[in-house]
Parts: structure tokens; sequence; C-alpha cells
């Protein structure tokens, strides 16, 4: 269960990246660039004044990072339940897939490398023949899709 900080981090990560992503940021941030930069004669350009804008730019960016991030991450893994789903209910479907997000980059570059090999040998086969399973297909395991 998701505590109250949690609920409140995703709750304000997915309003900050939203914003961040429309035209609306990109104007307030430009506008406050041209600000910064209009009021340096003012402040004759000192090192306080390029402090400013240094240290608010920084500060976005660092907390930018973890929102953006924490906004992938759950993208991609409501992404993955979706594919997962889609794979359990498809007859056609091979089970091994399930899960292959957790696989290692290695594991997934051969699987990848594999279903390519498949592609290019059925590529004259009929669109009809139903795929042999790469792994476990009762445990719906990669057991064998990450095999040299």
């Amino acid at each position: 269960m998701e505590t109250r900080v949690e609920q409140f981090f995703t709750q304000a990560a997915s309003k900050v990246a939203a914003f961040a992503g429309r035209a609306g940021a990109f104007v307030l941030a430009v506008a406050f660039i041209i600000l910064w930069g209009v009021s340096g004669p003012l402040f004759h350009y000192s090192d306080t004044w390029q402090l400013v804008v240094n240290t608010a730019t920084t500060i976005v960016t660092f907390l930018m990072v973890f929102l953006i991030q924490n906004s992938q991450n759950r993208d991609s893994a409501s992404m993955q339940a979706k594919l997962d789903e889609m794979i359990r209910v498809l007859k056609e479907a091979r089970n091994d897939f399930i899960g292959l997000e957790h696989m290692s980059d290695v594991e997934i570059e051969k699987v990848r490398s594999k279903i390519e090999e498949e592609g290019a040998e059925r590529e004259g086969d009929d669109a009809e023949t139903v795929a042999e399973p790469l792994g476990n297909a009762q445990t719906g395991t990669p057991s064998q899709l990450a095999a040299p």
C-alpha cells in the first residue's frame, strides 16, 4: 500500500511533468531568462546576478530529473502491464514474453536477435503458422528465450 508521501509525490510528479511538457512552461522559462537578461544592467552584471540564474536553473534541473524519471517509470510499468495482459489473453501470443523487461540487457538483446532470425526464416511461410514457444509456456517464464 502506498504511503501518503508516495501518493503526494506521485500526484505532484504527474502534475509537474504534465505542465513541464506544455508550451506554457517553455514560454515561462523563456520569459524568466529574458527578465533575467534585461535586469543585468540594473545589477551591473554582478556575480550575484549571474549566481541567481545559475542557482535557479541548477535547482530546477535537479528536481526535474527525479520528477521526469518517476513519470517515465510509471508510464513504462503501466505499458508493460498492458502488454503482459494482451499477451496473456491472446491464444497465439507466447506467454514467455511476459516479464521480459526483468531480464538483463544482454538477455533481451539475445531474445531480440532470435525473434529477428525467426522473422527472416518465416518470411515466406504462411501467415497463419503458429509460432512455437521459446520458453516454458506453462509457467510463462522466459526460460529458453535468452539461450545462445
